[in-house]
């Protein structure tokens, strides 16, 4: 593998996850399950932390991975995401697609410069963390962690757990069946129950015996078992890993609390989309431990394999069973969880489906495509002309035949360079978020049509004038919010990009719903500054492309957005060099 085209690959996949994860930043607020946002943005920076370490990109290793921390306590819920911390996280995207464009310059290792602005940055992201990392952590320590045990439990006891369920009883429930031989292999099962006992409190206990009559009864056997309601705040690993040494003497069954139900559930939809596996889901968001997932896997397995008697040669093979049922038939986990992984693993296998269909071609290589589809029109012009001149009908035939699959192939190429517009329409909501802080108006940003498609360069070199006319929006159009509640408007304005197909030319809006611009004033400076004699009559279209001239402006104070008169005279040489027009509307008052 060359690893400078790898190179390569990691530095464009990191600045389209640095784009979407600045996307989800700015829309968190407006999602409605805010929960999966929130996990698009940890996956990302989940993503470019691991892809770095391939590198050994140890400067952007390190720093991600406290952005990750971070999020990680969003995700469980530790700390609330509010307006100070998107701010902070879209400086992360900021400060990591400088160090993406280092990269891309040569520099592999963090410099003077980019240490200072990242260990500024980590100490921000340090004073927004809980300072907790969970009960779970600690007690997980506190055990050791489970083996994959031999035992093959094929039926699990009744469960039914001890003091019901909800409010103050919602504990985890234990049920344990000790093995005959336990004792004879030097375990104390009382002894266990005491080692647990320092991960938590046991609240209620029920002694099963499974005791034979008297005169078959042996002194060296164990026959007990025990229904147990522990109160912890412990993983089910770390109770699991109490019963390390007896995993193969004993059949334990552990059910969490009812109120872990929803917990997993929610662990489950915050899961990176690269895990597909229903175990591993499972094993994941910690509602199975990975000993219960083996033991149903070999459960799974073994039920494929031919019964007594059967020839297994010609027998026809056993369906295999669900591993899902198995697990839930043990006991192992609550049917909704499963539900709820089946949905997660159903939702990876569609997505990597979609990824898959999609291919990252260099724009070069199109352009040499599209050369050759000309070459190819040319030569089969040719080709038919010679036909034509032969009076040969067969090879009249053929040259049209060939025509038509040419003027085919010519349009599949240059459908290969339409790409959509709604990836430079997400960038202005970056765009508007900073600006309305800088204004210290509340202004949001609507956009709409973004799957219309435009040729890639078309795309490229429409950003420059959109963005003057959304800045100019902002700045001119949207009045401050005293002034819009005076004037019957919400305190919020807005601003709104759409895109559509029509007569064959792509339109672009940009709108809002601002104060508009004002005629008499237009006209006015127009004539100070000798654009148009006084006494010629406009019509509002002719006033209102007056904005267009060099250097006019109406702003009565220069501001680091404008008031130069720069900007507008550009937007329309930029659009004119693309072929395209612009024409202005405009209602006073109104936007």
């Amino acid at each position: 593998m060359n690893l400078d085209e790898a190179l390569q690959t990691f530095i464009a996949e990191s600045r389209e996850l640095l784009e979407d994860m600045e996307n989800a930043l700015l829309n968190v607020e407006h999602s409605g399950d805010q929960s999966e946002a929130i996990g698009a943005i940890f996956r990302a920076a989940h993503t470019i932390k691991g892809s770095a370490g391939l590198f050994s990109l140890d400067h952007i290793v390190g720093f991600t991975h406290v952005v990750e921390s971070l999020l990680d306590e969003v995700r469980e819920g530790k700390v609330a995401l509010g307006e100070d911390m998107t701010v902070l996280l879209l400086s992360c995207c900021d400060f990591l697609s400088g160090l993406t464009d280092g990269l891309a310059a040569g520099q592999t290792e963090a410099n003077e410069h980019t240490t200072a602005a990242g260990d500024a940055l980590i100490e921000q992201l340090r004073r927004h963390m809980s300072g907790a990392h969970g009960a779970a952590t600690a007690t997980t320590a506190a055990a050791p962690a489970s083996d994959a045990g031999n035992l093959v439990a094929t039926h699990a006891p009744d469960l039914e757990r001890m003091g019901g369920g909800g409010g103050d009883k919602d504990h985890w429930h234990i049920s344990l069946r000790f093995g005959p031989g336990v004792l004879q292999n030097g375990m104390d099962p009382i002894a266990f129950l005491r080692y647990l006992g320092k991960l938590g409190k046991i609240v209620g206990i029920a002694t099963v015996d499974a005791l034979p009559p008297a005169d078959e009864m042996d002194a060296e056997l164990c026959y007990l078992g025990f229904e147990i309601a522990f109160d912890s705040g412990a993983t089910k690993e770390a109770i699991e890993g109490v019963f390390e040494f007896v995993h193969d003497d004993c059949v334990i069954h552990i059910l969490p609390p009812y109120s872990h139900t929803s917990q997993y559930m929610d662990l489950i939809k915050a899961l990176p989309e690269q895990t597909a596996r229903l175990g591993e889901i499972l094993v994941r968001c910690g509602s199975i431990t990975a000993r219960e997932l083996e033991l149903a896997l070999q459960q799974q397995h073994q039920s494929q394999i031919p019964g007594p008697g059967q020839d297994g040669a010609d027998a026809a093979p056993s369906p295999q069973q669900q591993l899902g049922s198995i697990l839930v038939d043990s006991g192992n986990v609550p049917p909704v969880v499963v539900e709820a992984a089946l949905a997660k693993q159903k939702q990876v296998s569609e997505q990597k489906a979609q990824e898959s269909r999609s291919v990252r071609v260099d724009s070069d290589k199109l352009d040499r495509l599209i050369d050759l589809v000309g070459e190819l029109i040319i030569a089969g012009a040719r080709t038919n002309m010679i036909g034509q001149h032969l009076q040969n009908v067969e090879l009249q035939e053929c040259t049209s035949t060939l025509s038509g699959l040419v003027e085919e192939v010519r349009d599949a190429a240059l459908e290969l360079r339409m790409v959509k517009i709604g990836a430079t329409f997400n960038r202005f909501q970056r765009v508007v978020h900073d600006v309305a802080r800088e204004l210290g108006k509340d202004i949001g940003l609507v956009v709409d049509g973004e799957d219309a498609e435009l040729d890639k360069t078309v795309v490229e070199k429409i950003g420059d004038p959109l963005m003057h006319l959304v800045r100019n929006a902002m700045d001119h159009g949207i009045e401050p919010g005293d002034v819009r509640v005076a004037n019957g408007k919400p305190a919020k304005g807005m601003i709104k990009l759409n895109a559509f197909h029509e007569s064959g030319s792509i339109v672009i809006e940009v709108s809002d719903d601002g104060g508009g611009l004002r005629k008499e004033k237009i006209l006015a400076k127009a004539v100070e500054r000798g654009l148009v004699d006084a006494d010629r009559k406009l019509t509002d279209g002719e006033i209102y492309n007056l904005i267009f001239e060099a250097g006019f402006s109406t702003a009565e104070k220069i501001t680091n957005l404008s008031g130069r008169g720069v900007g507008m005279d550009v937007v329309k040489r930029n659009i004119t060099a693309l072929r395209g027009s612009v024409d202005v509307s405009s209602k006073e008052g109104a936007g």
